[in-house]
């Protein structure tokens, strides 16, 4: 039975060095292809909901990345911007769509944290697929997940259809309650990289989960 299960468990990490090698190999062949940086405003009843995304490789060694997001809220009636969140990360791919992530996050009311995570990217010419969670390194742990779906199937050889989902939860381990998550909806069309149409967030604060929303159109812009 030992020697039954010896031999398994060689046979696994054969399995896994070889297909762990041909990955690597795969990696080191394929050209580089980082996705452009997308950057969108919403204008809307309450203001200007802005998100910046970035997500590239580095040409030399593409296991390693950098991956970051930005969202603020610019208010109609207040001249400070109150609102905002940053997490920028460097990236470790350890399979095809799944990266280690290290960095930091920032907020008006945690200030700048040590952060880290773990995330998965799919893309296709139709579909966009981000899941991103990440919890902080301090004593007032918040712990975070992002999800964002992309459709958008081509019209013609012009236009394509575009559409996004998009949803964040944070939570605080030390008062066990909420403290800050959104729903973010789009829906419009495409023509090279211009992006245009009606949009809505949905958001919340706090343990309270205090709600404030905006609604309007919206313009993205793709950046290479």
């Amino acid at each position: 039975m030992r020697t039954i299960n010896k031999i398994r468990f060689n046979f696994i990490l054969l399995i896994t060095a070889v297909s762990w090698n041909t990955y690597s190999q795969q990696a080191a062949t394929d050209p580089i292809k980082n996705p452009p940086i997308t950057t969108e405003a919403l204008f809307g009843n309450r203001g200007m909901s802005f998100q910046m995304i970035i997500d590239k490789k580095f040409q030399s060694v593409p296991r390693l990345g950098f991956f970051s997001v930005t969202n603020l809220v610019g208010e109609w009636d207040n001249n400070r911007i109150e609102d905002y969140m940053t997490q920028a990360n460097l990236t470790f791919e350890f399979a095809k769509g799944f990266k280690l992530t290290g960095g930091f996050h920032v907020t008006p009311v945690t200030g700048i944290r040590p952060t880290a995570g773990v995330m998965y990217t799919y893309a296709n010419p139709d579909w966009l697929v981000v899941v991103n969670s990440r919890t902080d390194l301090s004593q007032d742990i918040n712990v975070e997940g992002l999800v964002l779906v992309e459709y958008k199937p081509k019209i013609n050889d012009k236009w394509r259809f575009y559409s996004r989902l998009q949803g964040l939860y944070e939570y605080n381990t030390v008062i066990e309650k909420h403290y800050r998550s959104y729903i973010v909806a789009r829906a419009g069309v495409s023509i090279k990289e211009f992006t245009f149409g009606a949009g809505a967030n949905i958001d919340y604060y706090g343990p309270a989960e205090h709600n404030e929303n905006n609604v309007g159109g919206f313009l993205s812009f793709q950046l290479l």
